[in-house]
């Protein structure tokens, strides 16, 4: 059991008959009334972001998760295939549970979240950023550099587009914020 004194980000919480995690909380003391928290919790199981007030000091039950290594090896029609890194154990996940699906990488290293109690995978998770390869993009014109705030579409070798800055071409390798999906920077070979 934990108290609202205890949340911070990433603190996994039992609420409504399923998992959240919290992705923000915010202490409130208004001049008139009681203190409360304000909370963005996003549910483990169907990855929806809910928002949700409690009042100061209530007591709520948190859950164990365990986040544990594993590589990407491949999608089919049975869903994404991955591999834990220490035991060469293979697990197989429903696209549904696989969260920005089009940004996976063969080999790439991923963490898959477990329920501890009852050892269900709930979610897999990449890093929060990621290498990838623009397959295709339109060219640049003249007199796009890298102060252009102008945004173009690119394909990645995984299929997913994204919005990249004009001066980026076919070829270039770029770090993407997986978070969000957005373009950090290109990488020097």
């Amino acid at each position: 059991m934990a108290t609202t004194a205890d949340f911070r980000n990433g603190l996994c919480i039992e609420f409504n008959n399923d998992l959240f995690t919290i992705v923000h909380f915010q202490h409130v003391k208004p001049g008139k009334g009681g203190a409360f928290v304000r909370t963005k919790l996003k549910s483990l199981t169907t990855g929806k972001v809910i928002e949700n007030t409690f009042n100061a000091g209530v007591k709520v039950t948190t859950a164990r998760v365990e986040r544990r290594p594993y590589q990407y090896l491949y999608a089919d029609e049975l869903g994404f295939h991955f591999m834990h890194l220490e035991t060469f154990e293979q697990l197989s996940m429903e696209k549904e549970m696989v969260g920005n699906a089009d940004l996976y990488k063969e080999g790439q290293q991923v963490e898959i979240v477990y329920h501890a109690d009852t050892e269900t995978p709930l979610s897999v998770e990449l890093p929060p950023f990621v290498v990838l390869e623009i397959t295709y993009s339109e060219p640049g014109l003249k007199g796009d550099t890298s102060s252009s705030t102008a945004l173009k579409p690119v394909k990645l070798e995984t299929g997913a587009e994204i919005m990249v800055p004009l001066f980026v071409n076919t070829g270039d390798k770029i770090r993407v914020d997986t978070r969000d999906r957005s373009y950090s920077e290109r990488v020097k070979d």
